[in-house]
């Protein structure tokens, strides 16, 4: 875009609104004298005068209805249009400063949008194949970032994993893809949004998350009640305050870096890795909840293996092992809160 036509775009709708503005004074006084006429003292003299002044008034509440229905819609197209576009703008703005700088730096999601398209990558946009990527992605990275955070807040390092194979944590790779299918409309829109989503979306998956786990194997990963303005143990404030500065990270700054490196792939490679992984966590799941519920009932009752296979599960997944991957799992009575 030319300097001359700089604006060009949005100027035709600034004019119209302008007309516009102008037509609701003119109309604003045609109704002045609506209102009046009805009440006037020889209004009534004449047959059917106040039935018609009525009809009148009813007629043009509908239509203001409609309009205003209308001005509505548009207004909240054209903010949401001046949001993406400031966005957009800073965003740009920001790569171009930093690759200035020589730092390394997420591209604009905008840019992301473009290269899927221009090179009809086999995991562009919202598909399965790039959710199943970020949902591996995340098991991954967030059981590794967890365990720094651990060894540099602790001075120790202690497993986060959540399958009995491979440092993988579903949590993680679950929360990574809501967070994308919560935000990714938002990906080029302000901060707010990513905010309220990540706050939202955070705080229903990990309150799901430890009522089911308690439900179903009677333990609990974390429990939060002696934080403040928490709700059964489960979710806290403070950490729902984290899932939406999550959520500015992930859809800013994260994902377009995991979507940068996926655009990498050459699409067949990419298919057969995606599928081969995906199986690999799904075996890696069902042989984790076999172990989960077993140690769950040796926890629970100390009741002796009474078939071959269960003393399989006893010898390859002892408490001793258990312990060390579930470090911070507790069993209680088995009953899940509400």
């Amino acid at each position: 875009m030319t300097e001359n036509n700089s604006g060009a775009l949005s100027c035709g709708i600034e004019k119209q609104t302008e007309k516009l503005a102008e037509s609701v004074k003119e109309l604003q006084t045609e109704l002045e004298e609506l209102y009046y006429v009805p009440l006037a003292e020889n209004a009534g003299k004449k047959e059917g005068r106040d039935a018609e002044c009525l009809k009148a008034a009813e007629e043009e509440l509908e239509s203001l209805k409609r309009t205003a229905r209308g001005l509505f819609a548009a207004h909240q197209s054209v903010s949401a249009m001046e949001d993406e576009l400031r966005s957009r703008t800073r965003d740009t703005k920001r790569s171009i400063k930093r690759r200035k700088l020589g730092a390394f730096n997420p591209p604009p999601n905008g840019a992301i949008d473009l290269e899927e398209v221009r090179k009809d990558h086999f995991a562009r946009g919202l598909n399965l194949y790039k959710l199943l990527l970020l949902l591996i992605v995340g098991s991954f990275a967030g059981v590794i970032i967890e365990m720094i955070w651990c060894y540099l807040s602790r001075g120790y390092l202690e497993s986060r994993r959540g399958l009995v194979y491979g440092p993988f944590n579903l949590l993680y790779g679950a929360g990574a893809v809501l967070l994308t299918l919560a935000l990714y409309r938002f990906r080029n829109r302000g901060y707010f949004w990513s905010f309220a989503g990540g706050f939202i979306v955070g705080s229903v998956l990990e309150y799901v998350c430890s009522w089911g786990q308690e439900l179903v194997l009677g333990s609990r990963s974390w429990d939060y009640s002696d934080m403040p303005l928490n709700i059964n143990g489960r979710i806290c404030f403070v950490y729902s305050v984290f899932w939406g500065v999550l959520g500015v990270l992930w859809i800013k700054d994260l994902y377009p870096r995991a979507a940068k490196l996926i655009l990498k792939i050459p699409n067949t490679a990419g298919r057969v890795i995606t599928v081969s992984v995906t199986v690999f966590l799904v075996l890696d799941a069902a042989v984790t909840g076999v172990a989960l519920a077993r140690w769950s009932q040796r926890m629970s009752d100390k009741a002796a293996p009474d078939s071959g296979f269960w003393e399989f599960i006893d010898e390859r997944f002892p408490d001793s092992r258990m312990e060390r991957i579930f470090a911070n799992m507790e069993f209680g009575s088995g009953e899940a809160g509400s």
